[in-house]
C-alpha cells in the first residue's frame, strides 16, 4: 500500500490533489446543466434537477471511496475506519442522523460510511456557506437547508420548506447538534457539562421532527471518535492517520411523544425534549471517554 511506502504528508498532499479534480468532475462539470435549469420555476423540473444532482453526488462519494482505498490503508473495503452499526437500516427509508462534530473530515467520513446504506445525506448548513465557490451552489441544487443561526423564525421556515421537499424522496437529514466544531477552548467558554462535547442545541432538531418526524424510520445516533494526533484533524485524516477512526452508529426509534409539540412556547415539552437530547449526549460523551 502507498500509505506504507510514502511519508504521511505526501499521502495527505496526494489525497487532496486527487480529490479536487474528482470534486470538479462530479459537481462543476457534470451537475452544471441541472444547476442552470434549477432556477426555472417549474416544480417538476426543479425536482428532476435535484435528483440528477444527487445521482452525481453519489458518484462523487463512490469515487472518493476508490481514492481512499488506493492511498490509505483502510481496514474495510466499503467504509472509512472502524464502522459499527447497532440496529438495522431499511433500504429506501428516511432517517434522522445526529452526530458529534470535530472536523470538516466528519462530513466526508459520514458520506463514505453511509454510502448506499441510507438515502443521500443532507446537512443543515450555515447560511454563509452558500457563497463558498462550487460547494454552495451544489448544496443549494440538492436542497440542503441553509440556516442563519440568528433568526429563529427564519430557521423554522427554512426547516419546514426543506422538510416539505423531503416528503417526496427518501432522505437522511443530518444535524450536528453542537452547531459548531468541538474544541476544548469552545467547551470551556460555553461551560459545557460534557468532557468531549459542546452543549447540544435542541431547538432545530425539534423543528425538524415537528415538520417531518413521522416520515423518519428512526434515529441514527453517530459518534465519531478520532485517533489521537498532534496534527489538525482534517490534515491528519488526509494523511491517512485516521484509518482507525471509530464510527459507532446506533439505530433506534424516535420517541413518539416528541414528534409533535411547540418547543418555543410549551415549557413542559421543551424540558422533555431537552432531557431526551441531553441523555443522547451523555451516552455519546461516555463513548468518547471509553
Amino acid at each position: 500500500m502507498l500509505s506504507r511506502l510514502l511519508p504521511k504528508p505526501v499521502i495527505g498532499v496526494l489525497t487532496f490533489i486527487i480529490m479536487v479534480p474528482s470534486l470538479f468532475l462530479w459537481t462543476l462539470v457534470t451537475m452544471t446543466p441541472a444547476i442552470l435549469l434549477r432556477p426555472i420555476p417549474i416544480y417538476r423540473l426543479q425536482r428532476a434537477c435535484s435528483r440528477y444532482c444527487v445521482w452525481c453526488a453519489r458518484r462523487w462519494v463512490g469515487t472518493n471511496q476508490l481514492i481512499f482505498r488506493a492511498l490509505h490503508d483502510l481496514p474495510h473495503a466499503d467504509a472509512y475506519g472502524q464502522l459499527r452499526i447497532d440496529g438495522t437500516l431499511q433500504a429506501g427509508k428516511s432517517y434522522l442522523l445526529v452526530s458529534n462534530h470535530q472536523s470538516w473530515a466528519d462530513i466526508l467520513i459520514l458520506f463514505n460510511c453511509f454510502h448506499l446504506r441510507v438515502p443521500f445525506l443532507r446537512f443543515f448548513l450555515k447560511r454563509d456557506l452558500i457563497y463558498v465557490p462550487i460547494i454552495g451552489v451544489v448544496c443549494w441544487a440538492m436542497d440542503f437547508p441553509f440556516m442563519t443561526r440568528k433568526s429563529g423564525a427564519a430557521d423554522i421556515a427554512t426547516t419546514r420548506r426543506a422538510c416539505a421537499v423531503y416528503r417526496e424522496d427518501p432522505v437522511t437529514v443530518v444535524n450536528f447538534l453542537e452547531g459548531t466544531r468541538f474544541t476544548e477552548a469552545k467547551r470551556q467558554a460555553k461551560q459545557s457539562p460534557f468532557t468531549h462535547l459542546l452543549r447540544p442545541k435542541a431547538a432545530g432538531l425539534s423543528y425538524t421532527l415537528n415538520a417531518m418526524g413521522e416520515q423518519f424510520a428512526g434515529l441514527i445516533d453517530v459518534t465519531v471518535h478520532y485517533q489521537p494526533t498532534s496534527r489538525n484533524l482534517l490534515w491528519s485524516w488526509l494523511c491517512g492517520e485516521q484509518n482507525g477512526v471509530q464510527v459507532q452508529a446506533r439505530v433506534e426509534p424516535l420517541p413518539a411523544e416528541l414528534l409533535h409539540g411547540d418547543y418555543a412556547e410549551d415549557a413542559a415539552f421543551r424540558e422533555r425534549f431537552q432531557h431526551w437530547v441531553n441523555a443522547l449526549w451523555a451516552r455519546k460523551d461516555a463513548q468518547l471517554r471509553a
